[in-house]
């Protein structure tokens, strides 16, 4: 059987942003050593979306991670423009990221390092990624 009425609202209610509480990688010593939330939470999701290639593990759906990994070759403006496209199409995948602004590239040798602002609902950071071209 369909209900015949619809959900009523009340003008009291508000929405609740879910938090995001997690475990904090210790990348140095190997482990999970902590839980964090908030911007720390962030901070870890914009390094772990970097970090795993898209398409690459069955545990992440196809909208999950980066493709950073294959511009080798590229001309050095379609590598800055591609890198802009890619690196907020990857972080804006996650609802917390409203964000990502002011790109700055450095490039030595055959790697590139893209330095940005992250804008998100706990606060802004700044981040980088470096990738061989």
């Amino acid at each position: 059987m369909i209900p015949m009425q619809g959900i009523q609202i009340q003008e009291d209610m508000t929405l609740m942003t879910p938090k995001s509480k997690t475990y904090g990688l210790n990348l140095i010593e190997g482990k999970i050593d902590r839980v964090i939330d908030g911007l720390d939470a962030i901070k870890q999701a914009v390094f772990k979306i970097l970090e795993t290639g898209r398409y690459q593990h069955v545990i992440y759906d196809f909208s999950y991670g980066s493709e950073l990994n294959d511009l080798i070759g590229r001309d050095s403006d379609y590598i800055e423009m591609e890198l802009r496209r890619r690196i907020r199409d990857a972080l804006t995948y996650d609802d917390r990221i409203t964000d990502v602004t002011d790109f700055h590239f450095q490039t030595k040798d055959e790697d590139v390092t893209v330095n940005f602002k992250v804008i998100s609902i706990e606060g802004s950071f700044e981040s980088e990624v470096m990738i061989s071209v």
